[in-house]
C-alpha cells in the first residue's frame, strides 16, 4: 500500500529506490549485485543505454569521458546523445551528473565521511565544485544535507 502511494504521488522511479533501501528478498552473499536490475529500476529496454549506464555507474570516483564511453559502447558520440534524450531525456553528461551526485547524496546521509572525501569518491576534483552542482540539483548543500538528516534522526529518538 505504502508503495503504491508513494508512486501514486512521486513516480515509478522513487518507487523504485524506495524499494531499494527498504526491501529485500534473501541475504546477499558478498558478489551479489545490491540494487535491483537496470532494466527495472530505470524502466529502459534499450540494451545499449543499460550498457552505458552500468558503464557510468562502475565509474564514479573517475568518471569517463563521453569518448571514452562511446569507444567502450562502439557508438559515436551523436549516436549515444540521441540515444539519452529519448530514453532518459537528458543529455549522458547531465545523467552521468546525477548518477554521481545521487551517490554523493547516499555518502552524506549514510556515513561520516568529510564532504571533501565524499566530492572525490564521487569524481569531483573540488569541494567547491561538488558543492555547486549538489546545490543546483537538491537545492541545498552537502552541509545542510548532513544536518538536516541528523535533525530527522534526533527528531525520530
Amino acid at each position: 500500500m505504502m508503495l503504491n502511494l508513494i508512486d501514486q504521488d512521486f513516480g515509478e522511479n522513487l518507487v523504485n529506490r524506495v524499494c531499494e533501501q527498504a526491501l529485500t528478498d534473501r541475504v546477499r552473499g558478498p558478489h551479489d549485485r545490491q540494487r535491483l536490475p537496470l532494466r527495472a529500476r530505470l524502466g529502459v529496454q534499450n540494451a545499449k543505454v543499460l550498457s552505458i549506464i552500468e558503464l557510468m555507474e562502475g565509474n564514479l570516483s573517475e568518471p569517463l569521458s563521453l569518448l571514452e564511453i562511446a569507444d567502450s559502447a562502439g557508438l559515436s558520440r551523436r549516436q549515444i546523445e540521441r540515444l539519452f534524450r529519448q530514453e532518459m531525456g537528458r543529455s549522458p553528461a547531465r545523467y552521468y551528473l546525477e548518477i554521481r551526485l545521487d551517490r554523493a547524496r547516499h555518502l552524506l546521509v549514510q556515513s561520516a565521511m568529510p564532504v571533501v572525501e565524499v566530492a572525490v569518491a564521487c569524481g569531483f576534483v573540488s569541494a567547491s565544485h561538488f558543492s555547486k552542482c549538489y546545490r543546483e540539483l537538491y537545492n541545498r548543500s552537502p552541509q545542510q544535507e548532513r544536518a538536516e538528516r541528523k535533525l530527522t534522526l534526533q527528531a525520530a529518538r
